[in-house]
This record gives C-alpha cells, structure tokens and sequence, in this order.
C-alpha cells in the first residue's frame, strides 16, 4: 500500500508514537490524517491543514462510530492507542481490575475499530489496518503480565480481522514493538536499549508500503523473534528472573 495519497486515522495521536505517525504520515504524502485523541485539545500542533482532530476513547463504541462518520473517505487505520500498567503482575492484589483496563483499550479498542471501520474500508478500495502491538505478545513478560496478555489476544484478534477481511482486499498488519523511549516505558529499566518514536513510525510506515503483515519494529523486537525460534522456553525462563530481582 502506498502512504502517498492515502488517508489514515492514528489513534492515541497526542505523544509518542501517535504523535510520530501523524508527522510521518504527513511527511510521506498522505492526503489527509485525523488525529484521535481522547482528549482532541492535547493533540500537538501539528501545524498542517491535512490534519483532522478527532475526539476518541477507544474503548468507547459510541466514539468510534462517531470517528466513521467522520473519516468516510479511510484507506489506512492505524490502531496505535495502549495501556500499560508496568509491575503488574499476578501478585498484584488489584490485577484483575488492571487487566479489564488494559483489555479496554488493548484489545477491545481494537474489536471496536473493525466493527466501525471495516466496511468503510472495503468500500474505499480495501486499504490497510495496522495495529501496534508489543513484543510482549508474542512471551509473557511476568513484570508486564497483563499487558502481554492483552496484547497476545490483540495479535490473535488481528489474525482474526485478517481472515474477516481478506475478501474485500484489507490489508491487515501487526506491527511488533520492542522498546521505545516514550512515556508508556518511563519504568523500564535504564540499561534497555529504548529507539525514538520516529523510529518506530518510519518503521512501520515501511512495513505498511511493503505489505508486511507482521512487521517487527526495531531490535528489541528482532532479538525475542529470535530467541523465541531458537529457544522459547530459554526465553522464558529469563523474562521469568525478572520476578526475582524485584
């Protein structure tokens, strides 16, 4: 799929990696770009007239059908919207409820985006979805515990959209994340090798031109595609430690 001409909607636009796919967008030629934000006054001034703000909890199903109304002209959906609670782990007394928030945004934000959006889609020609995902979906890190579990349901639920939308010529990715140095891995211990949200989105914006359906994003994200085909339960046990040093 080409960016140049395209118009692409990037939830949890106002930092990070949001905030680095709506400028990267912009910069590769998109035609138009609506920037989600639960909160639309905390979207930077991205200074572009391309750029739509739009109001959207992604949890929210009301919301997103309000986006479509909005955006009926979408070719590319790029669900880029998480939660992360980092220490949260089965020990913690209040998981279950951490778990239900994570769940929310990480995987039902995603369900309610392909309720709202897919038709569209497929009526503007197929386009593409790319949902941000984590490397922590493809092992369980035990200090990330319901994260990855909710990011593992959103790699499954995305094979899944994949399938549901194949007919229409939907082009559907999962984008694969290491460790980026945005606020969502202000905890992640200092020696963790963190890339910059521009790198992660010129990343995946070169996945999406590829037609990459499965695009692993930086190096974090490289070395546990590795070790898992190595030796998975090796990495495991290591990511396990971790529960240990605490």
């Amino acid at each position: 799929m080409k960016i140049a001409g395209s118009a692409a909607l990037v939830t949890g636009a106002n930092r990070g990696v949001g905030e680095a796919l709506v400028q990267a967008l912009l910069a590769r030629g998109a035609a138009r770009v609506y920037a989600a934000a639960r909160d639309p006054t905390a979207l930077p001034n991205f200074a572009d007239a391309r750029v739509v703000a739009v109001r959207l909890d992604v949890s929210q199903p009301a919301q997103w059908a309000e986006a479509a109304s909005v955006a009926r002209d979408l070719t590319l959906l790029i669900n880029n919207a998480g939660l992360s609670n980092f220490g949260a782990t089965l020990q913690t007394p209040d998981i279950e409820a951490t778990l239900r928030a994570e769940l929310e945004v990480n995987l039902f934000g995603i369900l309610h985006s392909h309720r709202a959006f897919a038709a569209i889609l497929g009526a503007n020609g197929g386009g593409a979805i790319a949902n941000v995902l984590s490397a922590a979906a493809l092992m369980n890190v035990p200090l990330l515990t319901s994260y990855s579990i909710s990011k593992a349901a959103a790699l499954s639920l995305t094979q899944a959209i994949r399938a549901s939308t194949a007919a229409q010529g939907t082009l559907v990715m999962a984008a694969i994340l290491g460790s980026v140095d945005t606020r969502m891995a202000k905890d992640v211990p200092a020696g963790v090798q963190k890339v910059s949200p521009a790198f992660v989105a010129q990343a995946i914006l070169d996945g999406i031109e590829r037609n990459e359906e499965d695009i692993d994003t930086d190096p974090m994200a490289l070395d546990v595609r590795a070790r898992i085909a190595r030796d998975p339960k090796k990495l495991e046990r290591f990511f396990a430690r971790g529960l240990k040093n605490r």
